[in-house]
């Protein structure tokens, strides 16, 4: 009788089982990988959005344009009370703790960056005068390179937003009031509607 191949070839099973393991490795790492990352969900860049939209429409109108840095800190606190509320919710509903993992990496990426934009905003404030219009490019710039920073925990797209924000926050430093104000509406109401629904779609195509 003809022998079996395992028979003829003692190094076919060692062989088979090395295969399968470097399978179930790159299993392990990929799962691990997916675990890893921080779904940001669309929902909460499509309620920020909206908030940036409802400010930049305030802002154009001439009776509420001289109120453009009021409008607009009233329109950072609500889009941030919403962006928050939706992660929280949907952290929540996942069983995901916000204080451990890449939640809490998102958190301390983002944080510095808002924080410094804070300090700077009341900084210009105080000054008063043209210092006024660097405030416009302050916050694109500072909040870009937050994003950035964070979208290491999570999908690529929301690093590339980051970059849009800084590169809206360069075209900025260069225009007067007026104009810097419709950036503001481009990032904070247009990038982040857009970006909300490809991370929507994004998800419901997972």
């Amino acid at each position: 009788m003809p022998k079996s191949t395992a028979a003829r070839d003692p190094h076919a099973n060692t062989v088979a089982l090395d295969s399968h393991a470097l399978v179930t490795l790159r299993y392990i790492r990929s799962s691990m990988d997916a675990a890893g990352l921080l779904a940001v969900p669309g929902s909460a860049g499509v309620a920020m959005g909206v908030v940036g939209f409802a400010a930049s429409i305030c802002v154009a109108s001439a009776a509420l344009a001289p109120h453009w840095l009021i409008i607009w800190l009233v329109a950072a606190a609500t889009a941030f009370a919403c962006g928050s509320a939706v992660m929280v919710h949907q952290a929540v509903r996942r069983g995901v703790a916000l204080y451990r993992g890449p939640a809490r990496k998102f958190l301390l990426c983002l944080a510095p960056p808002l924080t410094v934009g804070a300090v700077l905003t009341l900084a210009l404030w105080l000054h008063g005068g043209t210092a006024l219009q660097l405030i416009p490019a302050t916050w694109l710039l500072l909040y870009g390179c937050g994003v950035v920073a964070a979208s290491s925990t999570t999908v690529r797209p929301v690093g590339l937003m980051g970059v849009l924000f800084m590169l809206l926050g360069v075209a900025a430093l260069a225009t007067p009031l007026p104009i810097s104000n419709v950036l503001l509406g481009a990032g904070f109401g247009g990038l982040h509607l857009l970006f909300g629904i490809v991370l929507g779609r994004r998800r419901h195509g997972e």
